[in-house]
């Protein structure tokens, strides 16, 4: 089985190694699911630990919903108990970082550790207001926009450009190798070698789970660049800021503005790029949420 029904009566996707003495939930990125925690599958069974991936309302098949950070703490929560589990960790990638923490934030009694990846922080607070250093000035108006504007008018400035992608991208093409090729383009060089070691299978399915609905991405887009729900002060527990130096989606001022905010914060910096520091590290990161 991998749905379950929320208290609400929304299906949620997962993915769950089953086994292990420690819980971790992993939060992904965008657009992604929880395929992006199966290669850490091997580092959880070695390490014994219960790696747990959840897909955000809209993505795959769990069902799309007016979500938000502390929205989807609440599910990790709802799924945590389906699944028998009373306390856990949380690592989130990306933009899956905040969601990681909004799980420490809403749950301190639940969240043991946190961890996040290449996490973007609260954009419009860092100096400059942007979550990475390389936008032309049409780019840092359209995300100072997002940041200003009601979630639902943002989707609406979303959406064109982000159906266009889809479109060229074409998830339903069942060449698995076109598909995978076209998945894996656009990336930093570092990243782009980790994709070329990947099946193309499943670099493609990845790709049509992430896309098969775009609401998912949608929502994601729309409230990751504004103000969160709750403040980093509000994580307690011990978090690790994880972070590649030669990442260029994520300014390493996020990593550092997060740093300096959470109450019980380390800072580590790795020679990775985005989704390296993630892939590179399954048994640091999962060493480290024990």
């Amino acid at each position: 089985m991998s749905t379950l029904e929320l208290p609400d009566g929304r299906q949620a996707q997962y993915w769950d190694t089953g086994v292990g003495a420690t819980t971790v939930f992993f939060l992904h990125g965008c657009p992604d699911t929880r395929r992006a925690a199966f290669p850490g599958a091997p580092a959880a069974r070695e390490y014994g630990v219960r790696l747990v991936a959840v897909n955000r309302p809209g993505y795959g098949k769990s069902d799309a919903a007016a979500s938000d950070h502390l929205s989807v703490a609440d599910d990790v929560a709802a799924v945590a108990d389906q699944l028998g589990i009373d306390r856990y960790a949380v690592l989130g990638m990306s933009i899956g970082g905040p969601y990681a923490l909004a799980c420490a934030a809403r749950h301190p009694d639940r969240v043991t550790r946190a961890a996040v990846v290449a996490s973007p922080a609260i954009v419009p607070e860092l100096d400059p207001p942007y979550h990475r250093d390389d936008l032309g000035p049409d780019q840092q108006e359209f995300f100072t926009g997002l940041a200003q504007a009601e979630v639902e008018e943002s989707i609406e400035r979303i959406r064109p450009d982000f159906a266009q992608y889809v479109a060229q991208l074409d998830p339903a093409d069942p060449d698995d190798d076109a598909l995978a090729a076209r998945w894996s383009t656009g990336h930093p060089p570092l990243d782009a070698e980790w994709f070329a070691q990947q099946p193309a299978s499943e670099l493609a399915a990845a790709a049509r789970e992430a896309l098969v609905n775009q609401d998912g991405y949608l929502r994601d887009a729309a409230i990751s660049f504004r103000a969160w729900g709750f403040r980093p002060e509000d994580v307690t527990c011990p978090t690790t800021v994880w972070h590649g130096m030669a990442d260029p989606q994520v300014s390493i001022r996020n990593a550092r503005w997060l740093a300096e905010r959470l109450p019980d914060a380390q800072l580590e910096l790795r020679s990775t790029a985005h989704l390296t520091t993630l892939h590179s590290h399954w048994p640091e990161l999962l060493t480290a949420l024990r």
